[in-house]
This record gives C-alpha cells, structure tokens and sequence, in this order.
C-alpha cells in the first residue's frame, strides 16, 4: 500500500523509510510533550530512544494532509492480531477528525481479517478516551501506560 485516500481532503498515507527517522521523532515529540509535561515525564531523548526501540519503517507511515507531513502511525502484525505501536498527528492538526480517519483506515483493515488491535496509551493523556471511543477496552494498566485491546467488529461505517 502506497497511499490511501477517497477524496482529494481526505488525509493520505505514503511509506517511511530508515532515513525517516529524526523526522518521525520531532514529530512524536511536539504530539507528546503537553501530555507528557503534565505528568512530570517529557524529556525528548527518552522520547527519541523509545520511538527508536519501536520503529518498524516497514509497518509505520506518514500521515499528509494537502501533501504535507502532519504525522504517522505504525500498525503491524504481532501474535493473533495486529499492534497499533504509534499515531501522532502534529498539535495544529489535532481534533479535526484525521485521528478518527486514520483509526477508521487501521481498523477496517482488522475487521476484515477479523483480528484484534492492541495498543497502549500514556496515563493521564486524552488519548485515552480517544481510543476507548473508538472500541478499545482496557486490559491492563502500569505506572505510566494503560493497555487496550480492539476486537474485530461485523460491520464497518464510514469515517
């Protein structure tokens, strides 16, 4: 898969590749830091090291809004289902329904296969409730991270 879009506003996807990296992690970074200030938490080479320690190129791509790179995410398989490892979408571009539209494109390619999605999600940060409505229940928590999992649905809507 190249790209992904079903109108020309539509958010598109394109491939990552190595060299992708420090881009990838500013990224991170500016999506994170308030949630990660606000537990005591952000240091950007901590930041920078776990992306590092979770970056699949194969599996992760960028997400472009009017051709420009506004985030990415990584979905890739493991075990009986898929991971989703990653989705930032860069503060000026958040609550605009691209975060919905790429779980919506992530999700359907579960429920076809009638997989799960696993995830986790820093504690204390409003993607928790993103990802809750969007299917995904809690199965475990520790003293930074909360633990979902996304069972295969029947049908699958629009975005």
């Amino acid at each position: 898969m190249k790209s992904f879009a079903t109108s020309p506003t539509d958010p598109q996807f394109s491939s990552v590749t190595p060299e992708d990296f420090d881009e990838l992690a500013d990224l991170r970074i500016v999506a994170m830091r308030e949630s990660l200030e606000r537990i005591g938490r952000f240091d950007p080479d901590r930041a920078r090291q776990r992306l590092r320690n979770s970056f699949y190129p194969e599996h992760t791509r960028f997400i472009l809004l009017n051709a420009q790179r506004i985030g990415f995410y990584t979905f890739r398989p493991a075990g009986d289902g898929f991971h989703l490892d990653h989705v930032y979408i860069h503060p000026h571009h958040q609550s605009r329904g691209i975060g919905s539209y790429v779980m919506h494109h992530v999700l359907s390619q579960s429920d076809a296969l009638k997989l799960s999605v696993h995830l986790c999600a820093l504690r204390d940060s409003p993607s928790n409730r993103f990802y809750q409505r969007h299917g995904f229940v809690k199965t475990s928590e520790d003293e930074w991270d909360i633990y979902y999992v996304r069972t295969p649905r029947q049908c699958i809507g629009n975005p």
